[in-house]
């Protein structure tokens, strides 16, 4: 029993043994198999007695390498070459002759599906274990999968195969069974897999059995052709909606089409196909002659009889190496004064490092990928007119449907669906819309009519794909690693939808429903957003080496028809547009249907609901030019500049026109040169220059030429202005650096353009906690900024009270005439230096001056000190830029400067005493400032293009200027009011007359018509009412009312509704304060001005000032 047990249980450590074991006792069971099938008598092929339980043999010992990384089994059914020499005279004998129904046929069909699947060569390689399956080969499959498609191709077996699917199709829908649907999916696996197979490439070098497998596409597309196979695939792609055995195929009927068109490119296969050869002809002799024109242009000339020697020295100042110096090492840095002898001629008109560098090893450099998706395949002119023809039929009867159907079972998360099936989508989508744009645009128009009528791909405009297609970018961009060969195919398929947009709003389609449709489109994309964030990001993360020559030419494209569409909108819509604008917060997690956040693409309905807080701004306006200036990138620069250094393997002018259409606006539209001023790009221009001869004679390259020259030109000028941009050449030009050399200029805008959003550009400002006076508060903050060891801000705000001090007592002295004196006392000097209304009104505002950077960064973002500032009733001048501009407003007189200063210096050499707590426990944060944008409306700009409402509006604000500066000059007296008994009088006659109107309406005399809520009023008789002044203009007091209706009606006239709808925001619309009216006193009294509140600082410019709570203070002398 022992000895049974150790036999049974093998030890792993035998790993060899057991693989010589397997094969061993594999290889006579299948070959015995196989000898039972049948064999060749009289040149005819006999089937066994048992062949239909030898053909479930082989079946059930296929199965025996879903475990066995080697494919023993594989390989020994390719050694005994049972599918060209049994299975295909099998099936020839069966379904060849009729019996499409029989079961040796159909076993026959599903080893032929097994023994051609496709191999995963990346996923094979990946699972073999390194020490077991260290001889493993798999050349020997390939090569078998070869062979199986040249017996495959035998004729008769695509016609017999195709003679086993039609049985099942025929029935009606009710009378199918499980079976029918297995048999037809077999069949169009074993489709599948005889496309899938690779030929080898092209070579004339090969024996006439190799060079076969170098055409087996060509006849597998003509054998499908020949048996209607095509035909049956368009009619599986036409009814996949309406059958349900055909909807159960459709993913594998879409693999087949990418399998198919991949292998070549939708433009030439839309173009006369019988015309193709001669113009490949065409373009390979232009290749060559081009070749031998630069190498002529290089190589020595035939006049030249003895040949060329030129002796270069590197290093004339050196002295040169004495001939019997040969024991110096050739290291030696002296001995690189060695002369060096050139054989060229080249070497007389070149720069001699050129010539030198013929002669050096070239590294080898790591090649790129062309393309990941798509393959070169050699196919015949018959080849490509079928497939030019079958294309054709596609579009025309079952690309809607097909592609809505497999839409309907993605969205509907089907089990058939693999991640895989996106990819192919994207792909077969891109490719058909290609060859359809492309044969539309070779068609021509006949009586206005044209075959290729934009309603047959009419599916790819619908919300849904456009939806599904920006939801697998998104998803595709967020992967890491980021999965660029589906992004490859959306930025295609995205691509030729742009292009299909923008034939339908072009001027040749006169159909109007197109028109209004492809404008719903585009602007539905714009306001997404995605599409354009898209184009820049493709751009910005491209890396050589990373992605393929395809994914950097499908990006440029993306962008270059994308900015041409966005520009013709703009052109052509002159309204304002939005943008959605992505939310900074965290994204909403995700719930059992899904994503949260995912189908949310053209509609304002679906956009979530977001807290106001966070979400301030959902959507910002998009103008061409803003979007134009953010493609002004570094990362995009270097991305086209990869692109422009292969400007010899382009094939197309179109290639050469969209680079330097990119290129210029970069440079040209958004003021950028700068991002070009690097000596890598300057190389590459050089290079350019020096190779204009070779390029192709069209358009396109002249403006390379000429766009060349003019940043050539733009440097060599920010040269001569600044020279360390010769050193700066060697660095990157990213974070905004180019700016400092380019012709951009900062937009300026103006004081009404922006609306009321919340400001975070600085941190938020603080404040003193309730309960404290103003010397307090300014003791608090000025021991804030000690305990933070910032002393010397405290000793700046001492130095610019004392500066303005002294400015401004210069000015009371020069006007007033009072020389300061400096025997008397300081009681005196102050009687002295009491400013008059003259001198007051001399005072300008005084600028805070930024003597370091630390003093600009604190007065900008020191809360504290900011909080001294304000309390020191300094106000913000700018605050637009980055920093923050203080003044000393022209209000405050020397001796409240003065107050001001002591009280600072006090509280520095005595501190507050804060009974054990710290300065910053009592400090609060304050509510963020707002900072006001006006958002453009059709009001606003017919406001802003109108020029009379302007002329009206400054001949109001000049009346008031004029006006409001009278008021220096009030006089108290009895007679500007009159008798007052008979004021009295008037004023109770009003009353009364008020009363009766009153009872006439019904309403209460003291009610108000449109309740408590503020809106505009309308007539001066309106205004009056609610001031309660009411009367004749000559009874009120000079200096009143005139002015108050001109601000009153000089705001509604320019805000109208936008007045009235943020009246409800204190912060955003002020509501102005009327001004104080005098009490009436004796004719020798004079009104005499204390203080100004901070608000009214900047109104007053003739010397009247106003107190914080809005009174005027009479002088102590006044006998009221």
């Amino acid at each position: 029993m022992d000895d049974d047990v150790i036999s049974i249980h093998s030890s792993h450590e035998e790993s060899g043994a057991e693989e010589v074991d397997r094969r061993a006792i594999l290889e006579p069971v299948v070959q015995r198999v196989v000898d039972a099938l049948g064999g060749y008598e009289g040149g005819a092929y006999r089937m066994g007695d048992e062949v239909g339980g030898c053909l479930r043999d082989l079946k059930k010992l296929w199965r025996k390498d879903d475990t066995d990384d080697e494919r023993t089994v594989a390989r020994i059914f390719w050694e005994t070459r049972v599918l060209p020499n049994d299975l295909v005279p099998i099936l020839l004998a069966t379904a060849g002759k009729g019996l499409v129904e029989d079961k040796r046929a159909i076993a026959c069909a599903d080893l032929m599906t097994a023994m051609t699947w496709p191999i995963d060569m990346a996923e094979e390689l990946q699972e073999l274990d390194e020490e077991r399956d260290k001889g493993t080969d798999y050349t020997q499959l390939m090569l078998s999968h070869l062979n199986y498609k040249a017996a495959l191709l035998t004729p008769g077996v695509m016609q017999a195969l195709f003679g086993i699917v039609l049985p099942p199709i025929s029935k009606p829908a009710k009378e199918r069974k499980e079976r029918d649907g297995q048999i037809v999916n077999l069949i169009l696996h074993l489709i599948r897999n005889l496309i899938f197979i690779k030929d080898l490439p092209a070579n004339t070098h090969l024996s006439a059995d190799q060079a076969e497998y170098s055409s087996l596409q060509t006849r597998l597309v003509k054998a499908l052709s020949e048996t209607h196979t095509l035909d049956l695939l368009l009619t599986i792609a036409a009814n996949t909606s309406n059958d349900p055995l055909f909807n159960a195929s459709n993913t594998l009927v879409l693999e087949i089409f990418y399998l198919l068109f991949r292998g070549v490119k939708p433009r030439l296969l839309a173009i006369d196909q019988s015309k193709q050869p001669a113009q490949t002809l065409h373009r390979l002799l232009a290749a060559e002659d081009k070749k031998k024109k630069d190498l002529a242009r290089n190589a020595s000339s035939r006049h030249s009889r003895f040949g060329t020697t030129i002796s270069v020295q590197l290093k004339p100042s050196k002295q040169p190496v004495a001939p019997d110096a040969d024991t110096e090492s050739p290291n030696d840095p002296a001995s690189s004064s060695r002369p060096l002898v050139l054989h060229r001629q080249a070497a007389i008109t070149q720069e001699s490092g050129s010539v030198l560098d013929f002669a050096k090893r070239s590294k080898a450099r790591k090649s790129n990928k062309i393309d990941e998706l798509a393959r070169e395949d050699n196919l015949s002119v018959e080849a490509k007119i079928v497939l030019q023809g079958f294309a054709r039929e596609s579009v025309e009867s079952s690309f809607n449907p097909f592609l809505r159907s497999l839409l309907k079972d993605i969205k509907s998360e089907r089990p058939k669906i693999k991640e895989k099936d996106h990819l192919r989508l994207l792909y077969v989508t891109k490719w058909f819309l290609e060859f359809f744009l492309t044969s539309r645009s070779n068609e021509k128009a006949v009586e206005g009519q044209r075959k290729w009528n934009l309603g047959l791909v009419a599916e790819v405009t619908d919300r849904g794909w456009i939806i599904w297609v920006l939801k697998r970018m998104r998803q595709a961009m967020d992967e890491k690693p980021k999965m660029w060969n589906e992004l490859q195919a959306g930025i295609e398929c995205l691509t030729q939808l742009l292009l299909l947009i923008d034939i339908m709003s072009s001027s040749v389609i006169s159909d109007s429903q197109l028109n209004e449709a492809a404008t719903v489109l585009q602007q539905q994309l714009i306001y997404n957003g995605e599409v354009l964030d898209i184009s820049l990001e493709s751009l910005r993360s491209y890396k050589e080496g990373t992605q393929t020559l395809t994914y950097l030419n499908a990006s440029v494209h993306l962008a270059y028809a994308l900015l041409r569409m966005l520009e013709r909108w703009g052109k052509e819509n002159t309204g304002a547009v939005y943008v959605r604008k992505k939310k900074p917060g965290k994204r909403k997690k995700t719930t059992g249907q899904g994503i949260a956040d995912e189908d949310v693409v053209p509609d304002v309905e679906n956009e979530p609901d977001g807290d106001s807080e966070e979400d301030i701004i959902h959507e910002t306006m998009f103008t061409f030019d803003a979007f134009e200036m953010k493609f002004a990138n570094s990362e995009i620069t270097k991305t086209l500049l990869t692109y422009l250094s292969r400007y010899r393997d382009f094939d197309s002018p179109e290639f050469m026109k969209r680079v330097v259409n990119l290129i210029h606006r970069q440079v040209v539209k958004a003021k950028a040169e700068g991002l070009y001023f690097n000596v890598s790009t300057l190389n590459l221009f050089k290079v350019i220059l020096d190779d204009q001869k070779s390029l192709p004679k069209d358009q396109s390259s002249k403006d390379l030429v000429k766009l060349v020259n003019f940043i050539l030109h733009r440097f060599f000028k920010a040269l001569e202005g600044e020279p360390f941009l010769a050193v700066e050449a060697f660095f990157p030009k990213n974070r905004g650096h180019w700016k400092l050399y380019s012709s951009w200029e900062p937009e300026r805008k103006g004081r009404h353009e922006r609306e009321t959003v919340e400001d975070t550009r600085f941190p938020p400002e603080v404040q003193v906690k309730k309960g404290y006076s103003w010397s307090e508060q300014i003791g608090i903050a000025i021991a804030a900024l000690v305990d933070d060891g910032k002393t010397e801000l405290v000793q700046w705000v001492k130095n610019i009270l004392m500066l303005v001090i002294r400015q401004r007592n210069k000015i009371i002295e020069e006007t007033d005439k009072q020389p300061k004196d400096d025997d008397t006392d300081l009681d005196d000097d102050e009687q002295k230096l009491t400013p008059s209304a003259e001198a007051i009104s001399k005072f300008t505002d005084y600028l805070v001056p930024y003597i370091s950077d630390e003093h600009a960064e604190a007065a900008t973002k020191n809360s504290i000190l900011k909080l001294i500032f304000r309390l020191l009733k300094f106000t913000i001048y700018d605050d637009s830029g980055e920093e923050l501009q203080w003044i000393v407003p022209a209000a405050i007189v020397p001796s409240d400067l003065q107050s001001s200063f002591n009280v600072i210096d006090q509280f520095l050499q005595h501190p507050i005493d804060l009974d054990g707590k710290k300065a910053s426990q009592l400090l609060t944060k304050k509510l963020r400032r707002r900072r006001r944008r006006r958002s453009p409306s059709n009001s606003d700009v017919e406001l802003a293009d109108d020029d009379e409402p302007k002329r009206k509006r400054r001949e109001k604000k000049k009346k008031e200027e004029t006006q409001y500066k009278s008021a220096q000059f009030i006089e108290d007296s009895d007679a500007e009011y009159g008798d007052m008994e008979a004021f009295l009088e008037r004023e109770k006659a009003l009353r009364d007359k008020a009363v009766m109107a009153a009872a006439q309406s019904g309403k209460i005399g003291t009610m108000r018509a449109t309740g408590t809520k503020k809106r505009r009023r309308k007539g001066k008789d309106v205004e009056a009412r609610k001031k309660g002044k009411v009367g004749n203009p000559e009874n009120q007091p000079a200096g009143e009312s005139s002015a108050d209706e001109n601000v009153s009606d000089r705001e509604d006239h320019i805000f109208g509704t936008t007045r009235r709808s943020r009246s409800s925001t204190p912060e955003s619309q002020p509501v102005p304060r009327a001004r104080p009216r005098p009490r009436p006193v004796p004719k020798r009294s004079t009104i005499s001005i204390d203080a100004m509140s901070d608000s009214d600082a900047g109104m007053d410019t003739a010397g009247v000032r106003r107190t914080g709570t809005g009174r005027l203070v009479l002088s102590e002398d006044d006998d009221l």
